[in-house]
């Protein structure tokens, strides 16, 4: 009896060989089997579905001539699979199969030898499948390897319990680590901020699917160099298992690209057009002033609008010293410039003291307080919500008129260069304006 008897549907009598045929059954993939002789053997359902002939039709057939194969290629195709009988592992081929119906049907198999219990060549056994659906599972195992090898975006794994199982290369320079180091651990390991808004787009995602389109998502990281602010553009796909009967998922497949860079230089862009269009505004207003002196605080109120917190103007009183003579509120309440009441007084600047030094270089200063931001502003009689300064010098025709001064609180970022461009727009401005009052130009 060959090694391959007893597997067929007319042979039940022995329970390992019920056992063998429901495997086959079940398989996914189409399986037959040849004996030494090359006489078909085993014939599964699959096999059936792809070229239509039954299991009672196939088994005990020499080969597939006269039947799943034209005469002229019969032969030919039963000697390249009987020829892994006797070769080392597995062999792949591709050859043209005959349905039931006459159609034809390319299909790559693979096939190896089966030796019997003497250890001798005892037959060939070919798991096959339509060359198409082989080249769409092929393409998406490309694909897969591709995006974890080559893609130039982050792509992420993230299991079931939001910690990630694969990470591409790019997706492990992003996060400032090896591919390996981020695997099994919670995202918030490595993101300081936005950790929370991540996992809750995941639970969104395993929970609802999909979504119809993709999110940016701010993070902060944390990396051996420090912490970094990026905007990653993120898009996520539910998993869900093929192998279930209903969708079961398996977790989140996260793509990201770094776009940063686009957002800071549209937020900066954005930030420029409004703050060009409050000066534009400003001088549309301060043609309607009568009164220099409040033209010039027309122009500070329009400037401090996303700039600054507060506006101070302070006049020269003698040599090194000056005396404030414009300012914003100081209080909790905002609200517009005005001039100082009881002005004229000299302020107690230190020797050190920003608006001394941009007076004396004819220049703008930066400044910013340390942790006791309350005693700096006091030190430095500023309102003491103040952490960050920047004095502009106001100069007219070749003459410095006094020292312009805006401040932030410590909620905001400091000033940047960027900054000093805009203020020393506004400070000529108000200089202007100043010199008309100080000219008694009505």
């Amino acid at each position: 009896m060959s090694a391959f008897t007893g597997a067929t549907s007319d042979d039940v009598a022995v329970p390992g060989a019920d056992l063998l045929a429901a495997l086959l059954d079940g398989m996914d993939a189409a399986l037959c089997a040849f004996d030494a002789e090359g006489t078909v053997t085993h014939w599964n359902r699959e096999a059936e579905r792809i070229l239509g002939w039954s299991a009672g039709e196939a088994v005990g057939r020499r080969g597939f001539e006269g039947w799943a194969a034209r005469s002229a290629d019969a032969e030919e195709t039963l000697g390249r699979l009987m020829g892994a009988m006797r070769g080392p592992g597995r062999q792949v081929h591709e050859f043209v199969l005959l349905r039931k119906d006459g159609g034809r049907v390319l299909v790559r198999s693979q096939a190896a030898g089966v030796r019997g219990a003497d250890g001798g060549p005892a037959g060939v056994y070919c798991a096959f499948s339509e060359v198409h659906v082989q080249l769409d599972l092929e393409r998406s195992v490309a694909l897969s390897e591709a995006l974890f090898e080559d893609a130039s975006w982050g792509v992420v794994l993230v299991d079931a319990d939001l910690r990630p199982a694969v990470i591409n290369a790019h997706a492990g320079r992003a996060f400032g680590a090896g591919r390996t180091a981020l695997l099994g651990r919670p995202l918030g390991d490595v993101v300081v901020q936005g950790a929370e808004e991540l996992e809750a787009a995941l639970q969104h995602v395993l929970a609802e699917g999909t979504p119809a389109s993709p999110a940016e998502v701010w993070v902060t990281l944390r990396t051996a160099s420090g912490e970094r602010r990026r905007c990653w553009n993120s898009g996520f796909l539910r998993l869900s298992s093929p192998m279930a009967e209903e969708p079961v998922p398996l977790g989140v497949a996260w793509l990201f690209q770094d776009v940063t860079e686009e957002r800071l230089a549209a937020r900066e862009a954005d930030r420029m057009r409004f703050r060009w269009s409050q000066l534009h505004r400003a001088g549309a207003a301060v043609a309607e002033c009568e009164d220099p002196t409040e033209a010039a605080t027309v122009l500070l109120d329009f400037a401090l609008a996303g700039f600054a917190d507060h506006a101070l103007v302070d006049r020269p009183a003698g040599e090194r010293r000056l005396t404030r003579t414009l300012a914003t509120p100081a209080g909790a309440v905002p609200g517009p410039s005005s001039p100082v009441v009881g002005g004229g007084i000299p302020l107690r600047y230190g020797p050190r003291h920003p608006a001394l030094q941009a007076w004396d270089r004819i220049g703008t200063v930066r400044a910013s307080a340390g942790r006791t931001a309350e005693v700096w502003a006091e030190a430095h009689q500023w309102p003491g919500d103040a952490a960050h300064a920047l004095c502009v010098v106001l100069r007219s025709r070749g003459r410095t008129l006094g020292v312009l001064t805006f401040l932030r609180a410590a909620c905001r970022k400091p000033f940047e260069r960027e900054d000093v461009v805009y203020a020393e727009a506004v400070a000529s401005r108000v200089a202007a304006a100043l010199d008309l009052a100080d000219a008694g130009t009505p």
